[in-house]
């Protein structure tokens, strides 16, 4: 397993309303990146609002960081922690073919929503990088819902602790970020790309205010979905996506 990467702290608490909100709370405190494990989580948050199940057993973490960066590039963790998750789920597993990423940030198995990402701005500089992983079991489908919710367990036979999982995944989200610093997205994007789910095929992007239907051309530079459509090519910055 991969060492504990230096300059990231831990803290694991038996259980929080939030991960997110905790770093929210701690943020004053902070002296440098902090993952911060809830071995249970009684209100956990998805995007756009969504609650975020989170049976006992899985998974969810945020990791709090403090950066300098612009709004534009802040959001560009979320790829990084997309291809963290994706590297510590097959360095586990030791299988690849049934693990896919979704534009922009989920990871799926064998079809099915496995995790979720969530980016929120803390204030005074602090990024709040909130991830959940349906380690052991999942929730209900939903009406409407994309993709059925996936477990690790039921879908691959095996089980693994949330403190374990995270001494997997800490070190591989320490090494994407620095390849995000050193060289910029690019690395990023085009690691992205080769693991993404449904590249050259059609899809419908929904924003808050409109749909898009269009083929899943590639992501741009900005991290946004790239589709080409009946009226050329649009830059989908933000979305919820389906496949046909």
């Amino acid at each position: 397993m991969p060492a504990w990467p230096d300059g990231y702290a831990r803290l694991v608490l038996p259980e929080v309303d939030s991960t997110n909100a905790e770093a929210m709370r701690r943020a004053a405190e902070l002296s440098g990146p902090t993952w911060i494990l809830g071995l249970r989580q009684t209100a956990g948050r998805g995007r756009r609002g969504r609650d975020w199940s989170d049976p006992p057993g899985n998974f969810s973490a945020t990791l709090a960081v403090r950066l300098a960066d612009d709004p534009a590039r802040l959001a560009l963790r979320s790829f990084v922690a997309a291809l963290a998750l994706y590297d510590a789920l097959t360095e586990l597993t030791r299988l690849e073919s049934p693990f896919a990423l979704k534009w922009p940030n989920d990871v799926l198995l064998n079809g099915g929503k496995l995790s979720g990402i969530l980016l929120e701005g803390v204030g005074q500089g602090v990024l709040a990088l909130g991830i959940g992983v349906n380690l052991r079991s999942h929730p209900p489908v939903q009406q409407g819902a994309g993709f059925a919710p996936v477990s690790l367990r039921a879908e691959t036979g095996i089980s693994v602790l949330p403190e374990e999982f995270l001494n997997r995944l800490a070190p591989a989200y320490a090494l994407w970020e620095d390849r995000l610093v050193t060289y910029g997205f690019e690395p990023i994007r085009t690691a992205f790309l080769a693991r993404v789910a449904r590249l050259g095929e059609p899809l419908v992007a929904r924003t808050l205010s409109d749909q898009v239907h269009g083929v899943f051309e590639t992501i741009d530079e900005s991290g946004a979905l790239v589709l080409n459509t009946a009226s050329g090519r649009v830059a989908v910055p933000a979305a919820d996506i389906f496949f046909p």
